[in-house]
């Protein structure tokens, strides 16, 4: 796979305890993913400032340069690296599934795969192998599970922690490596300066539901008395007042806040 024209996106991160800035984990580790791919052939880039400290993390992995698209925070990335990639011949675009700083929507690789109109891959755990065109991948399921996919090059994939766990960072590697810049027209983002920020909040908690694989158990979940105590029969209640004993439970469940 060494022949194929990879490239990785990266963001600067920020530690989840003390803010500081480092590596993102998940752009960390499809940088890990491209390595082990392409060797030092992949290419790695990065939309933002080139003095950025925290890009050198990635530089660490063994990398000799990393490119960045010199343009400040509130200038639109998207239109910049579409146009790099499609200049750039990439076959594979790999990227973090969500931003740890900045807007954090996550929308970027579904955006970028509209305008270039490539397939995207949600997920991506492995690249099995590539042949005729066409890559064999493992996409990452819930609960552990894995599904084969068969994509025709080129296409973009997000990784998150299913890809494999990034390498240390080496200091050495990291002052020698390069930061080359380009310079760009800046596209401002006129949604960005008009949206206000704040800090995302925990997704809604989901209620306890029962899975049991086997008749017995399943026997055994209905039948069995419930252990808390507080629960109430409702009969005959008016669609109001079931709305309320709903949304109350929901509250008590912290489902809502």
């Amino acid at each position: 796979m060494t022949d194929l024209n990879i490239i990785a996106l990266v963001s600067v991160g920020a530690h989840p305890t003390s803010g500081r800035a480092r590596r993102a984990e998940q752009d960390a580790r499809a940088v890990e993913l491209g390595l082990r791919l392409a060797g030092d052939k992949l290419q790695v880039l990065h939309a933002g400032d080139p003095q950025e400290e925290a890009l050198r993390a990635y530089l660490g992995m063994g990398l000799a340069q990393l490119s960045v698209l010199d343009q400040p925070k509130q200038a639109d990335a998207l239109p910049l690296l579409t146009s790099y990639l499609q200049d750039a011949g990439a076959q594979l675009v790999l990227t973090g599934s969500q931003a740890e700083t900045g807007e954090g929507s996550g929308m970027l690789p579904f955006l970028l795969a509209e305008r270039l109109g490539w397939p995207l891959v949600v997920g991506l755990a492995e690249v099995e192998k590539v042949e005729n065109g066409v890559a064999q991948v493992l996409q990452a399921l819930p609960r552990g599970q894995r599904r084969r996919l068969k994509v025709r090059l080129p296409f973009l994939a997000s990784v998150d922690n299913a890809a494999p766990t990034a390498r240390q960072s080496a200091f050495g590697p990291a002052r020698r490596g390069q930061l080359q810049a380009h310079e760009v027209n800046i596209v401002e983002d006129s949604l960005l300066a008009e949206a206000q920020l704040q800090p995302a909040r925990p997704r809604p908690k989901r209620l306890k539901v029962i899975k049991a694989k086997t008749g017995a158990e399943r026997m055994k979940a209905a039948t069995a008395k419930a252990s808390g105590g507080g629960g109430q029969v409702l009969k005959d209640l008016s669609p109001q007042a079931g709305a309320e004993a709903i949304f109350k439970l929901l509250i008590e469940e912290g489902v809502l806040r």
